[in-house]
């Protein structure tokens, strides 16, 4: 299969949401359902949420006196929930993710289902 991978820019971009060029739609396929899928799902998430818990941290180590270890737990549980809400629900947000490429709505349950793909 010849593939092609979108550059850092279009990743960012895949990352939050958008729908990449018909080029890709292979790379979406791959992405979302071959060996590793969730743990790549678990990595967009952490690049979505990452820069406004950096912005939290900033903000909050500023302007109140909380102890930089006290925001940085804080902040670490507030990642650890995004990422177990959203892994939660991964099976739907990726069917929702290749259903914007272009795929048919349960193509990718069934195809991990076919190739017994493992999550991580």
């Amino acid at each position: 299969m010849d593939m092609t991978r979108p550059g850092p820019v279009q990743w960012v971009r895949y990352a939050y949401g958008a729908r990449l060029p018909d080029r890709y739609r292979e790379w979406v396929l791959h992405d979302a359902t071959d060996r590793g899928w969730l743990a790549r799902f678990a990595l967009r998430v952490a690049a979505q949420t990452l820069p406004w818990l950096v912005a939290v941290f900033v903000v909050l180590v500023l302007f109140t006196p909380l102890p930089v270890g006290w925001v940085l737990g804080a902040i670490a549980m507030a990642l650890g929930l995004s990422l177990y809400f959203t892994v939660t629900s991964a099976d739907e947000l990726t069917e929702a993710r290749l259903v914007k490429h272009g795929y048919a709505p349960g193509t990718g349950k069934k195809r991990r289902k076919d190739k017994h793909v493992s999550q991580w």
